[in-house]
């Protein structure tokens, strides 16, 4: 079996015991790799109700049967999966860079963490040895340092490390795992698993080749989709980046603006991609094996903050700037440092500060009750010091590190119809409003609300549908989307790039046994992506999702948008709602509840798992 490393590595943090396994043909065909191989080693090796922080909660990190080859965007990614404490379900992140490169060519397809260490230690994986370090002069430094001293200890720069920082230390539920300096597994709160287990970083060394089926076919892929990544459906990632994605979609009237208050921010302009790439963007860098280079790398040169460098795209560029009512780019990059300095989800991170603003200006929280900070929209100044007790859990920032949910309940009052996640996930930059079918697939996202679990967006943005209306049809295509992007996942090539391949899963299936040898189908691969989905929904069902969860913020069925233009009142009500999440498990083959149903399951070949389903109906 080529293309695959070929074994897996267990390793107990409790003990320092570890050992490997092979990856099975039968395996691999069935679960592809990256999140798909990830999500069924830990169903496999974890127990229903665990408590995500305990060290029985396993944490695994993958790579895809791409990773470490010259495939574009393919040869660089990674993903962790466990169980989130953000939402009690599947916690899923990708990330990419040249840390998967470099575990995939130590020898390995996953790495399977279970127990807790005594004391700080980091993991040194260089190819067949598996050395736990003393981390404790590393514990409390940030990401950036904790690299560069991991580097200097070993004597390797090429040495590729992924850590946490203060917040993952502290067991913030909204922190994340950070590699290659800059890079982030950000989403469901995965730098809090890490932490629990004592375990600061995971640094890595890989001198093995990875030898594919197919070279001179393979190869010429490479070429073929390296130019279609020099073309049109790759430049705007290539030139001013997603941050481009703001104005667009300003002019549509679908930005979250002061939490949901608003769906247009009238000051965009003023952090618009032009403004940024003209005064602050220095550099522009790619991952490894990356033809599009879409890492846009901002620096302050004047003004406040001058020197602060950090990494600019349109998902942080919105959780700091509408999402807080704030114009101003300094600030802005500011606060996306300090988030990658204490190892913090941006988005989630600007959920919760445009959540406690929203609190403030309805009078649900004082001054006293906030540190004294004025946490009015509009206030860099709050923001940054919001993010400074977060990353630092002191005073009202023990409770907002948790998260939006955590911190509505703590506040009481009104403050739930405030707090605008799904599952326990914030939400991200698109109002889902006027956006119906973006609407549909955050609604049933096994890991929260999250447009990059099914890119239906694109739908909405670019008029494939009528965004502003609920339909049958919309969960068929949401499936669809979800499939592929489950796909994307388990070989683990960047979303950005979907774009380019024209005929998808074909294309697909196509890289996938050129590297392979394995002759998978379409049908195939197609049927795997629902697989891994599959996965998904039974690890939910298991951890006591239900329907009553696949649902949407107060404010997204309750509170229509107000601003003049050309989405005003839109809302989506509680019976859209219902209709399109009939027509999605319809679509899905699941049952009204939105439960997996046995025909579905020996459809899928995952008759193991009945025991989970049957429980439930």
């Amino acid at each position: 079996m080529l293309g695959y490393a070929g074994r897996i590595l267990y390793l107990d943090l409790t003990t320092g015991k570890n050992y490997t396994e092979k990856l099975n043909e039968e395996t691999a065909k069935k679960f592809v790799g990256g999140i798909g191989l990830g999500m069924y080693l830990y169903l496999s090796k974890s127990k229903k109700g665990v408590n995500p922080l305990s060290p029985e909660n396993p944490l695994v990190l993958s790579v895809g049967p791409l990773t470490a080859t010259m495939f574009p965007t393919g040869g660089n990614g990674h993903a962790f999966i466990s169980k989130s404490p953000a939402t009690g379900g599947v916690g899923e992140s990708v990330s990419h860079g040249t840390f998967g490169t470099e575990l995939k060519r130590a020898g390995y397809d996953a790495v399977v963490l279970t127990g807790k260490a005594e004391k700080p230690l980091y993991l040194l994986i260089d190819d067949d040895s598996i050395e736990l370090r003393d981390a404790s002069k590393l514990w409390g430094k940030s990401s950036l340092e904790v690299e560069d001293l991991i580097k200097d200890e070993i004597g390797d720069f090429y040495v590729r490390v992924a850590s946490i920082g203060l917040a993952g230390e502290k067991l913030s539920k909204i922190s994340c795992i950070i590699n290659d300096k800059t890079r982030a597994a950000g989403r469901t709160g995965l730098g809090a698993v890490m932490g629990s287990k004592n375990l600061k970083a995971i640094a890595v060394r890989g001198t093995n080749d990875i030898t594919i089926s197919k070279p001179e076919e393979f190869f010429n892929l490479v070429k073929e989709f390296h130019e279609r990544m020099k073309g049109p459906a790759a430049q705007k990632y290539r030139t001013t980046g997603s941050t481009e994605n703001l104005m667009l979609q300003n002019n549509m009237f679908c930005v979250p603006t002061r939490n949901y208050n608003n769906s247009h921010f009238e000051l965009a302009e003023n952090i618009s991609s032009s403004v940024i790439n003209q005064h602050f963007i220095a550099k522009i860098i790619g991952c490894n094996s990356c033809a599009m280079r879409c890492e846009h790398v901002a620096i302050i040169k004047d003004g406040a903050y001058r020197g602060t460098t950090a990494r600019i795209e349109y998902d942080n560029l919105w959780a700091f700037g509408p999402n807080c009512g704030i114009d101003k780019l300094n600030p802005i990059i500011k606060a996306a440092e300090r988030c990658n300095y204490f190892g913090l989800d941006a988005q989630s991170v600007g959920g919760v500060v445009s959540f406690i603003m929203d609190c403030y200006e309805k009078g649900l929280v004082t001054k006293e009750k906030l540190d004294g900070i004025d946490a009015h929209f509009g206030n860099a100044s709050a923001l940054l010091a919001l993010i400074e007790k977060i990353g630092k859990q002191e005073g009202i920032g023990a409770m907002l590190a948790n998260g939006v949910k955590e911190a509505a309940a703590k506040i009481g009052g009104n403050a739930e119809q405030l707090a605008q996640h799904i599952k326990g996930l914030e939400v991200t930059g698109y109002d889902l409003r006027c956006l119906k079918t973006t609407a549909l697939s955050c609604a049933v996202a096994f890991r929260g609300a999250d447009h990059n679990r099914s890119g239906a967006v694109t739908f909405d943005l670019r008029g494939k549908v009528d965004r502003l209306k609920a339909e049958t049809g919309r969960g068929k295509l949401v499936k669809d989307l979800e499939d592929q992007f489950n796909i994307i996942d388990s070989l683990l090539v960047c979303k950005n790039s979907k774009g380019t391949f024209y005929k998808d899963v074909e294309e697909m299936a196509k890289i996938y046994n050129a590297a392979t040898g394995l002759g998978i189908t379409q049908q195939e691969l197609e049927l795997a992506g629902e697989r891994i989905q599959a996965l998904a929904k039974i690890i939910n069902t298991r951890e006591g999702l239900t329907r009553k969860d696949d649902t949407l913020p107060w404010k997204v069925i309750n509170q229509p948008i107000s601003d003049d233009g050309p989405v005003k009142g839109a809302v989506v009500s509680k019976a859209e709602l219902d209709l399109m999440l009939n027509d999605y498990y319809q679509a899905r083959g699941y049952d009204k509840q939105g439960l997996l149903t046995i025909a579905k399951l020996q459809e899928l070949g995952l008759t193991e798992y009945l025991s989970i389903i049957e429980h439930k109906e």
